[in-house]
């Protein structure tokens, strides 16, 4: 992550913005050494079924084995 003064940002505040938005890293501006603002490129939002759920497995120990029976209510 990039660390500039403010001092700095202010008269090439554009050419920053562009550069967080066309690199995707985001930039912190500090103010007297400390961290003051902190600029972060959106992410574009996938609203298909597929990227709904994107993070949303934590973990699947084993994926080739098959379902249990007392897994389904259907079958008992």
């Amino acid at each position: 992550m990039k660390r500039i003064p403010k001092s700095v940002f202010k008269p090439r505040a554009f050419e920053f913005l562009r550069q967080v938005e066309e690199r995707g890293e985001a930039l912190v501006i500090t103010d007297h050494g400390r961290e003051a603002v902190r600029i972060e490129p959106v992410l574009p939002n996938d609203t298909s079924a597929a990227g709904s759920l994107t993070g949303t497995i934590v973990a699947y120990d084993a994926p080739e084995e098959p379902a249990g029976t007392d897994d389904w209510d259907v079958l008992g």
